[in-house]
């Protein structure tokens, strides 16, 4: 949240994949008045009696969604639920049961955070800056690596599953994360520690963003956003950060957006470290966040 990195959660079911990406949204700052504004606007289209918006976007399309309902209709050209998460999230839940289009229409969108709609000469552009969330179970029945259950789903099967998410697509996510169920024993431990925990990271990421809106001049652009060339001239990296990244990029054959995927990460960790450069740590961690299937 602290960089707006698209992230991917994978675990089997009722390990909180949902409730974590529930959970993101609070973690974000308030939305300044201005965008509460542009998502007022754009749910206007919707429904005209929207009234002023004054929290940020939470869109959670079914896998069932149409292409129309997803993008935007080019018939009517009113937005879809990418416009609607502007300034918020999409969380896109069983995120290989969505159709293949569905997937891969997401990947201009994610680099040009706007929607292109063309209806008999007319054309509107509407804004699509969201992080997206996306959660899948990591086989068909849920639990290939589980510690509690046997997975029963064949070979063919979990690489045919894993097959819905392209290359292109898995190179767009800035961050895949491994659930593993919590134990029992704590469920129902008192939360006040988790409170101060979710108070203590608001503090932190919001004093990342300010890091950020002043190496950037801007408190619309975020490192997951920030353009590859313009990170190459900010991004302060220590030489043996260098060394890790270029021998890591080599050996996991890294495509370029990975690298530079892989930059932006450390550089959000870092910030929330409150340290003035990228060091090994950071860029060994953002490298475990890369996705390896």
């Amino acid at each position: 949240m602290a960089g707006h990195h698209n992230l991917l959660l994978s675990g089997p079911p009722g390990v909180g994949k949902t409730m974590l990406a529930q959970a993101a949204r609070a973690l974000l700052p308030p939305p300044t008045l201005q965008e509460l504004i542009d998502i007022t606007k754009i749910h206007s289209l919707i429904s005209a009696d929207t009234p002023l918006q004054t929290t940020r976007p939470f869109q959670s399309p079914h896998h069932t969604i149409s292409l129309s309902n997803f993008l935007g209709s080019n018939l009517t050209l009113q937005p879809g639920e990418l416009s609607l998460a502007h300034n918020g999230i999409l969380f896109m839940d069983e995120f290989p049961e969505f159709s293949r289009q569905i997937i891969e229409a997401l990947r201009t969108p994610l680099e040009t955070k706007q929607i292109n709609l063309n209806h008999l000469g007319r054309k509107i552009i509407y804004p699509s800056n969201f992080i997206l969330i996306a959660a899948m179970n990591p086989c068909p029945c849920g639990y290939l690596g589980s510690s509690h259950k046997a997975c029963v789903c064949s070979p063919s099967a979990i690489q045919n599953y894993r097959k819905k998410l392209s290359g292109p697509i898995i190179d767009r996510i800035d961050m895949t994360l491994m659930l593993n169920p919590i134990e029992t024993s704590v469920l129902l431990k008192n939360t006040t520690s988790s409170t101060v925990e979710h108070a203590s990271a608001k503090i932190q990421i919001g004093i990342a963003l300010q890091r950020q809106a002043k190496r950037y001049h801007t408190p619309t652009i975020h490192n997951a956003t920030i353009g590859s060339a313009q990170l190459a001239r900010v991004a302060a990296i220590s030489p043996s950060a260098k060394l890790l990244l270029d021998d890591a990029a080599d050996k996991l054959h890294l495509s370029a957006r990975s690298y530079f995927k892989t930059i932006k990460v450390a550089q959000t960790i870092a910030d929330l470290e409150d340290s003035a450069y990228i060091d090994e740590p950071h860029i060994a961690e953002s490298l475990q966040y890369r996705a390896q299937f």
